[in-house]
């Protein structure tokens, strides 16, 4: 694991050797997430699939591809950002995440983003999307509703928008997709402008 602070070096041995579901048995390595611990904005995946379960890190697959294009159009590299998941560890056959996984391994999540301190969260797909809504207050809704929608969360602490986009792999599997998906990401290069560098 490289360009980890401490705090997050410390986290990380917490998810290594993480029990609290049944995932840890059926998994290569966990995925703890990746980029840069000083980055104003955070991606939130869904889970690792089969290749980022082989290599211990997000988006190195087909989507992580696609993913890394969408990022230059928001004039964005990947080690600017920070990429984590609901998820740590891949379930089985690339199934959607239960219930009792997501309440198990979102706390490993709030950490990150409690670290980081992000002005910008980025959800990619439902199961990110309505966790992070939920999260800070917000009533879950389906992307297709919300994609490219800026919710402003302000209190005394902090002020924070959240960017809700489809998922890097929706535009593989439906192609006529691909220009909805890469318009959200010129939503958030316009809102990564109002952001001091980052």
């Amino acid at each position: 694991m490289i360009n980890m602070n401490k705090k997050l070096l410390e986290l990380y041995e917490k998810v290594k050797e993480c029990k609290k579901c049944q995932l840890w048995k059926t998994r290569t390595n966990v995925v703890f997430g990746s980029g840069s611990p000083d980055s104003k904005i955070i991606l939130v995946g869904e889970a690792p699939g089969y290749w980022e379960d082989q290599k211990g890190k997000p988006f190195v697959g087909a989507a992580g591809k696609f993913l890394d294009e969408l990022l230059t159009i928001a004039e964005l590299k990947r080690e600017q950002v920070y990429i984590a998941n609901i998820l740590k560890c891949r379930p089985p056959r690339n199934r959607s995440p239960r219930a009792e996984e997501i309440k198990a391994c979102t706390p490993f999540l709030d950490e990150q983003i409690e670290i980081i301190k992000p002005k910008i969260i980025c959800t990619l797909g439902n199961f990110a999307t309505s966790y992070i809504l939920e999260k800070f207050g917000f009533k879950p809704q389906p992307i297709g509703k919300i994609h490219g929608k800026v919710f402003q969360v302000s209190n005394l602490l902090f002020q924070l928008k959240i960017i809700p986009l489809y998922h890097p792999a929706a535009g593989l599997y439906r192609a006529y997709m691909k220009d909805t998906i890469r318009k959200g990401w010129e939503i958030v290069k316009k809102e990564l402008s109002k952001v001091k560098s980052i």
